[in-house]
């Protein structure tokens, strides 16, 4: 097994620091338990590969006793480190400001609840250390076991439609459990957009991924945030923000109504001319006007979400706001949308 010290010159005595982010909104119930096995994690990469890790945790706003669980966890260990945000932001926002207040050589994005397996870390770590020409690696579930079935089918239709429309792959069950180098950290933080879909910016900033595949894992304790109506709003961001596709879409209806249309007054001035112009005929009249309309709306529908996405980008607001942290103001910046 290749350590870190291994790839240690004679200059360099400082250890290799790893970090983990978590963002975390409820997590009450997980918390204790996520940091046992992050502890038993962090030993073995002591163990290992000579590494210190250190925790950042990320409470998006929670209305339960998560800021407590992190306050008592940082006052009994050094290594823990928390972000309080002032409202729910989003965990977009949660993984963004866990990534910018990590300073480690490595650091790993993962969630709370134990459905992204710490254990894997070591792994991670050994192969991005024997294999330097790749600066990430990324987790993906071989199967959606334990999952509503058609939660299911719509997962995989939103992957099997962004991948067509968009120039940026998104891989099918992708989890945003990843392990990633400081070169790979700095260029997803250089992209400070305020809509944030984290599975396409991984993609799109490039670099080599090594892909993990594991079975699904149940949640360790308390409930999932994700219900259908948010997974659909997510989707919509990732779509909307890794392709223009829908706007050309919407063009081509358009021309494509326009030219039924053309086709249509043809046949109704024939037929005037040849049989008369009878006054039948008008629900289906009325059934193609509200088709019509509907296209329209719904092409005015896909350019106000493009329009909608511009307007929040160009305020420049902050992508979260910041209630309390342990007190290191070197890490906890106030984050600026710029």
């Amino acid at each position: 097994m290749i350590s870190h010290v291994d790839y240690l010159s004679e200059k360099d005595t400082v250890p290799m620091l790893i970090c983990f982010v978590v963002p975390c909104y409820n997590e009450e119930e997980s918390l204790p338990l996520f940091y046992d096995e992050a502890c038993r994690v962090a030993n073995v990469l002591r163990q290992q590969s000579h590494a210190e890790a250190e925790f950042i945790f990320v409470d998006d706003g929670s209305g339960d006793k998560t800021l407590e669980k992190l306050r008592a966890l940082h006052a009994k260990d050094e290594r823990v480190h928390y972000i309080s945000f002032s409202r729910n932001f989003g965990k977009e926002a949660g993984l963004y400001a866990g990534l910018k207040a990590a300073k480690g050589d490595y650091v790993a994005t993962l969630d709370a609840d134990l459905q992204d397996p710490p254990s894997l870390i070591p792994e991670m770590l050994q192969f991005l250390l024997e294999n330097k020409d790749y600066d990430c690696v990324a987790t993906r579930r071989k199967t959606r076991k334990g999952e509503p079935p058609i939660r299911s089918f719509f997962a995989k239709m939103f992957y099997r439609i962004i991948n067509k429309m968009s120039g940026t792959e998104i891989v099918d069950g992708a989890r945003d459990f990843r392990f990633m180098t400081r070169k790979f950290v700095d260029a997803v933080l250089s992209l400070s957009e305020y809509n944030r879909f984290s599975k396409g910016i991984f993609s799109w900033v490039g670099f080599k991924t090594h892909w993990i595949s594991y079975e699904n894992i149940e949640r360790a304790a308390g409930k999932t945030k994700w219900n259908f109506w948010s997974l659909f709003k997510y989707s919509i961001e990732g779509i909307a923000g890794f392709s223009t596709v829908p706007l050309a879409l919407s063009s081509f209806l358009g021309v494509f109504c326009c030219l039924i249309a053309f086709i249509g007054i043809i046949v109704v001035v024939v037929r005037a001319l040849l049989f008369g112009d009878p006054v039948a005929g008008w629900p289906s009249m009325i059934s193609i006007m509200l088709l019509i309309g509907g296209l329209q709306l719904f092409c005015i529908g896909i350019v106000g979400e493009y329009l909608s996405k511009t307007y929040t980008e160009v305020k420049h607001r902050p992508l979260y706001l910041t209630k309390e942290t342990d007190g290191e103001d070197r890490r906890f910046t106030p984050s600026a949308n710029v």
